[in-house]
């Protein structure tokens, strides 16, 4: 597993030794980042943006954020054995004032909402393929209200998943290996200061799948 591009490019990072976790794949990643560069409806700038990895497991997509200059990434985890080669692979990458790690599971770190002192640019959710609670997941992300005007949740799943999404996601596109499903909705929550926001998601269902659906 390597850092793709940007100033860390092709430093390998540390990986865990068993099936315990599914480290997200070079090729998986890479697509994922060409996507997000490049697709004309929905580009994204990785310069200073904040970003929030959930079911970060060792840290490869948010290192890669790091690597193309977001500004700061936050990992969720729970796996106490991929925490710490989360926390190699920082180090190595000499990267610790860009980063927060928090060991807590993604449901109960989006129901507390003091852990939100600022909004992101974009969440990357990578559930263990056995997950059901994808529903649960999207909307609590949603009343959390966590992310920016047209920020973006990325969600990394097998084609094979037949997952329900809140009404207000809409697939606009479907590709060879993955399906792509923007959300633009418009939502008041008790804690908005502005007026409603609008949010887009973006969700990948990754062809491979040879690892246990282990996170």
């Amino acid at each position: 597993m390597r850092i793709i591009s940007g100033k860390f490019r092709s430093t390998k990072l540390f990986i865990p030794l068993g099936k315990e976790t599914r480290p997200l794949k070079d090729i998986t990643k890479e697509s994922i980042f060409n996507t997000l560069l490049h697709f004309k409806k929905l580009p994204f700038k990785f310069k200073n943006a904040k970003i929030l990895d959930l079911y970060s497991g060792t840290g490869s997509f948010g290192l890669e954020c790091l690597s193309r200059d977001a500004s700061k990434v936050t990992f969720v985890e729970n796996n106490k054995n991929a925490l710490k080669i989360l926390q190699k692979n920082i180090y190595k990458l000499n990267i610790e004032k860009k980063t927060s790690v928090i060991e807590y599971s993604v449901l109960n770190y989006l129901s507390n909402i003091d852990n939100f002192n600022y909004r992101v640019d974009l969440i990357f959710l990578d559930p263990p393929y056995k997950e059901r609670n994808i529903f649960e997941l999207i909307d609590s992300i949603i009343k959390a209200n966590i992310l920016k005007k047209n920020g973006i949740v990325v969600i990394h799943r097998n084609k094979k998943s037949k997952d329900n999404y809140p009404n207000n996601f809409k697939i606009l596109d479907i590709r060879k290996t993955y399906t792509f499903a923007f959300k633009e909705s418009r939502k008041e929550t008790s804690l908005e200061i502005d007026n409603k926001l609008s949010n887009k998601a973006l969700s990948l269902y990754s062809e491979l799948s040879e690892f246990p659906p282990i996170k």
